[in-house]
């Protein structure tokens, strides 16, 4: 069974994408008083530019844009979001905490600031408040992803070893949106605890054939090297190892494929 250290290394579905959209806002959020037009257009400029440096990885840059544009319009979510995701991004969870739930104040029907929020708790290992987040988006008859909730929940549920309502969300995540890789991958990790080897390797072909990112296909690569490797099959193996590295060679699966790799020479 894979140690919970290795789960938490997951891709997770947050909303750096949202960003983007954001950036487009016209003013995102409530107001306590009107903010002159010339504060709005400036802090929608420096969100615009803070959105781009997020984006492209540079993060302290982004960070240092969006606080300038927070100081112009603190009452706008999509830059407190935006923060949230620059901090979650230099593992200041706390400073992302904060402005998510600045964020929620703004506007408590935020479904975007309530979905990364149940993600950062999962990092964080707050398991029990990821699962009670979702279930708000999963229970709002407004919210259009109800599958990316299922997903977050899901994860939550399995790396609590509640494996049956785990997979019970997870499967009704792909009844919305049967081609969401990320609950094919979820599943997958459940069948291979579960010692369904070849239940787990067709999920995590069907993976890779959706086209998830090169993170993702690191990590399916590595379990299906492992898979492959459990039953004597070196060949097979190394042909995975040597995928997962070549996907993502700095991050956590290409570093543990070299190291296996390594290992089997």
């Amino acid at each position: 069974m894979p140690p919970p250290t290795r789960l938490r290394t997951r891709t997770l579905a947050l909303l750096a994408a949202a960003l983007a959209a954001g950036a487009c806002a016209s003013g995102g959020g409530d107001t306590v008083e009107p903010l002159a037009a010339a504060d709005t257009s400036r802090a929608r400029a420096h969100h615009s530019v803070g959105a781009t440096h997020l984006r492209e990885g540079r993060i302290a840059l982004a960070i240092r844009e969006l606080r300038a544009a927070e100081q112009l319009n603190p009452r706008d979510k999509w830059i407190q979001l935006g923060l949230a995701e620059a901090y979650r991004r230099k593992s200041l969870g706390a400073d992302a905490e904060r402005h998510l739930k600045k964020a929620l104040v703004i506007d408590p029907a935020f479904q975007d600031a309530r979905l990364t929020l149940s993600g950062l708790y999962i990092q964080s290992e707050r398991y029990p408040e990821a699962i009670a987040e979702t279930q708000l988006l999963i229970d709002d008859p407004t919210f259009p992803k109800p599958w990316e909730a299922l997903v977050n929940k899901g994860y939550a549920l399995m790396l609590l070893r509640r494996r049956t309502e785990a997979r019970e969300a997870l499967e009704l995540a792909l009844e919305y949106h049967d081609r969401y890789w990320r609950a094919h991958l979820n599943l997958g990790i459940l069948d291979e605890e579960e010692g369904k080897r070849l239940e787990a390797m067709e999920r995590f072909d069907r993976v890779l054939k959706l086209g998830a990112g090169p993170l993702a296909s690191a990590e399916v690569n590595y379990r299906m090297a492992e898979i492959y490797l459990s039953l004597g099959n070196r060949e097979r193996a190394v042909e995975h190892l040597v995928a997962a590295s070549s996907q993502r060679p700095n991050g956590a699966w290409g570093k543990r494929s070299e190291d296996t790799l390594r290992a089997l020479r």
